[in-house]
């Protein structure tokens, strides 16, 4: 066994690589931890294995054919340490392990993987791709090819999203495609997600992106197994989404998962292990120290010291851990956390039938104790050729998702415990000599520790997916799909009690116990028509229907004064603390919408959107809404005039639009043009508590 650890000179958040191990041949990824910037605590609180890998620092140089490349960018493989050539096509990298491989690229070029070895002045030259701009994208409804599009539209690739060891696939995409923020968020297990900003913020309340899978929206973006992708797409302007209309305010992300090929059956795996640690702790004072300058604070107010001279003397010898300790509270909450990932898919087929078959395993464990996270998934893509003419689709994914959090005996989840740990003077013991547990009025973060009281999820997602296509006549085609998804989520929140000694008490045993349930259910219908003429004039055409159903339900009990904390069924604590409490919601959604688009010898570029939703939230005179959208091209490089350039421009594209684009999430209520009334407001009359009812 190998073990490196990588030097960084940039952070990124939740998802710096830190340790790579090598065994036998597998390369496996660390990824960054709970609340984490980088590899290892500077706080001399956390002991960790020492490991070195001889660094230097490498200039680079890229070029083509005809010179230096400004902007192309170099990256060491599996980390942020990189950056961009300058007006002289060089690039300087800082603390570049020997064994480490640079991952070049350059818009419309072949990338480059380049050994470092011990090379310190490394020479490129990139070959020019003409296949990129042949790449088909995924756009709203359809395909493109990337020369011809007109609107503003991202791609992220599958080998992208696998060079980074992270949790879930919004973390991986930072970086990946201009126009898109992503801030790292927590980083606790389970609920690890960033936030996702397709050019800002640009409405009220939700500003989070449209997110399709396969053309579902399953609200499962951060438990998708990048394993599973093959690409994505993110529109960006409101010409490439309004054909999703009062849903693409605030940008579309289009996933497409991997599908069978014609041939022999495949059998890939992917595994990788990592661990991870707190990046950095603040230095903190010590006992000695913290009592010190405290009674010097105190003496300078006018007040009497706290602390004798022999208390001093105590902190500051050690002598006495009991009555006088030194207690590094982080050291209680915090530790090494480990994740293990692994990947099994299986594909092939015939040219009349193609499958796709994989299941997933994500065990992790948080930097925080008492905060970890197993996670199942389970995808099928099918494509069945049933006639000349008629095709069949099936997509089928399951995803089981169960983690947990640590809280205190009074709630206020994780967050208490960091900050409980960060206020608590360094005087007050852990635990007593009796085995009692020092505290203040709020308690001992690391007695909740010890009691194991957490705050549990189980999230379970289903999706189905059935669509035909039928070609009625060359270059006519009529595709139909239907959807299903349905989410369930349990939360547990059970809140041990906690004697700390003989007086200081947190309690009693309380537990509430939620249930949030929703289902969507999806009809499209399309139509798609493909013709050129005189073989200059290029024409396609789409129109479509859809049908959405959405319901949601919230059910949510409570009860306290268990007998014991050993005792978890909601039966289990006093009938008479008990309330309860639940909602349910629905909404529909009916859309008509359609696409043309033209282009001239593949010289002029136009197309034409629209979209009309009619909405269950707005009251029946202001349900429907419009989303028109134009855009035009024009492809210079392909004009007789910039013949000359060939041998050095490979594609320039002049492009406009505009378009209109809608937030039905704006409004966050699902009946916001009805008045609500709320049972439950009593009010006194004539001496009597009578039962009333109110507006909200």
């Amino acid at each position: 066994m190998r073990l490196n650890q990588e030097s960084m000179n940039k952070k990124e958040g939740l998802f710096n690589p830190n340790l790579a191990f090598l065994i036998s041949g597998l390369l496996l990824l660390g990824s960054e931890n709970l609340f984490a910037t980088e590899a290892f605590p500077a706080h001399d609180s956390h002991e960790t294995a020492s490991v070195t890998q001889k660094s230097r620092t490498i200039t680079v140089t890229v070029r083509d054919a005809n010179g230096e490349l400004i902007g192309a960018n170099v990256i060491v493989k599996g980390t942020t340490n990189g950056n961009v050539t300058d007006m002289d096509g060089k690039v300087t990298l800082q603390d570049v392990p020997a064994n480490a491989i640079l991952e070049v690229s350059y818009i419309g070029y072949h990338s480059q993987d380049i050994a470092v070895k011990n090379q310190t002045d490394i020479q490129v030259v990139l070959s020019e791709d003409s296949k990129s701009l042949e790449e088909v994208v995924v756009v709203g409804y359809g395909t493109q090819a990337k020369v011809n599009l007109t609107g503003a539209v991202g791609t992220i690739s599958k080998d992208e999203l696998l060079d980074r060891p992270v949790t879930n696939v919004s973390s991986a995409i930072q970086g990946l495609t201009p126009g898109v923020t992503v801030t790292s968020g927590t980083g606790r297990p389970g609920q690890d997600g960033s936030t996702i900003r397709v050019r800002g913020v640009g409405t009220m309340n939700t500003a989070d992106p449209y997110i399709l899978v396969d053309g579902i929206e399953t609200g499962t973006l951060n438990q998708i197994d990048p394993n599973d992708i093959e690409s994505m797409s993110v529109l960006k302007d409101a010409a490439s989404a309004a054909i999703y209309g009062s849903k693409a305010a605030n940008g579309v992300i289009l996933i497409t998962t991997k599908r069978g090929k014609a041939g022999k059956p495949m059998v890939s795996y992917s595994g990788n292990v990592s661990m991870s640690n707190v990046s950095t702790l603040i230095d903190r004072l010590s006992s000695y120290d913290y009592a010190r300058l405290y009674n010097q604070l105190l003496v300078g107010s006018g007040a009497s010291p706290r602390f004798t001279d022999e208390d001093l003397r105590l902190f500051q010898d050690g002598s006495d851990p009991y009555n006088h300790p030194n207690t590094k509270w982080t050291d209680y909450i915090y530790r090494t956390g480990f994740m293990h990932k692994h990947n099994l898919n299986v594909s092939g087929g015939s040219e009349d039938a193609k499958y796709m078959a994989s299941a997933g395993f994500l065990g992790q464990e948080g930097t925080l104790k008492n905060s970890d996270r197993q996670q199942f998934n389970m995808r099928i893509n099918l494509d069945a050729k049933l006639s000349k003419k008629f095709n069949m689709r099936a997509n089928m994914s399951f995803i089981h998702n169960d983690y947990s959090e640590p809280n205190a005996s009074y709630g206020g989840g994780y967050t208490q415990f960091i900050w409980q740990a960060n206020r608590m003077a360094p005087w007050i013991p852990y635990k007593k000599e009796d085995g009692t547990y020092g505290s203040i009025s709020d308690g001992n973060p690391a007695a909740w520790i010890d009691i194991n009281s957490r705050i549990y999820y189980k999230q379970q997602n289903f999706s189905g997916a059935l669509a035909f296509d039928y070609d009625i006549i060359d270059g006519l085609k009529f595709t139909l799909q239907g959807a299903y998804v349905t989410n369930l989520k349990e939360t547990k929140d059970y809140r041990k009690e906690c004697w700390y000694d003989a007086v200081n008490y947190h309690g009693p045993d309380q537990l509430t116990e939620k249930v949030d349930r929703w289902s969507r259910y999806t009809l499209d219908a399309l139509l798609n028509y493909s013709k050129t003429f005189n073989s200059d004039h290029n024409l396609k055409a789409m129109v479509g229907y859809k049908l959405e159903s959405y319901d949601m339900r919230h059910l949510e009990a409570f009860r306290k004064k268990f007998p014991s904390n050993i005792v978890t069924d909601l039966n289990g604590g006093d009938s008479s603390t008990q309330t309860n409490s639940g909602y349910s919601r629905q909404q529909r959604l009916l859309s008509y919408f359609g696409r043309i688009n033209y282009d001239y010898q593949g010289k002029y570029l136009f197309e034409v959107d629209f979209r009309a939703d009619a909405s269950s939230r707005f009251a029946k005179a202001y349900r429907w809404g419009h989303f028109p959208s134009f855009s035009a091209g024009w492809r210079v490089s392909e004009e007789g005039f910039m013949e000359g350039t060939k041998n050095w421009l490979q594609s320039l594209k002049l492009r406009g639009s505009w378009g209109l684009l809608g937030n039905q999430d704006a409004v966050d209520d699902y009946y916001p043009y009805l008045p609500t009334l709320y049972i439950g407001k009593n009010y006194p009359f004539g001496g009597v508590v009578h039962q009333g009812i109110t507006v909200v």
